[in-house]
């Protein structure tokens, strides 16, 4: 799935280039967008009484983005056993044609009270969503 976007100024620091905070923040635009296009908005997910905490985060940084470069990230649900899921992320410039940054996230589907479930047992149909983009 390939998340598109335009690096904003106040993204930038004084080098000039995006602060390498920002990169969690595309991770997750480009996550909630995935989970939107499979047909599992975040919104949908949370009235059904399920959360999707980050557990861990790894991001390799490559090539600095700068101010009105556009991005595009690609993921890819690498991991998913009903509990647990890892999403993989390639943050590609499109503007200087090189790969920025690459990237890792670590989730789990839990209850309102943050304790882990399983998906599987509890809600097969959104399982079988998932399961069809690992």
């Amino acid at each position: 799935m390939k998340y598109i976007r335009k690096i904003n100024y106040y993204e930038t620091d004084g080098m000039r280039v995006v602060h390498h905070s920002n990169y969690i923040r595309f991770l997750e635009e480009a996550r909630c967008y995935m989970l939107e296009k499979i047909g599992l908005p975040y919104s949908e997910i949370e009235n059904q009484g399920f959360m999707i905490p980050v557990l861990e985060v790894n991001c390799k940084y490559k090539f600095p983005a700068r101010f009105n470069d556009i991005i595009e990230i690609e993921t890819n649900i690498a991991e998913f056993n009903g509990i647990h899921f890892i999403i993989e992320y390639t943050i590609f410039n499109s503007t200087t044609n090189k790969v920025c940054a690459t990237a890792t996230t670590k989730h789990c589907f839990t209850n309102s009270d943050l304790k882990p479930v399983s998906i599987k047992k509890l809600r097969p149909d959104l399982y079988d969503k998932f399961s069809l983009y690992k």
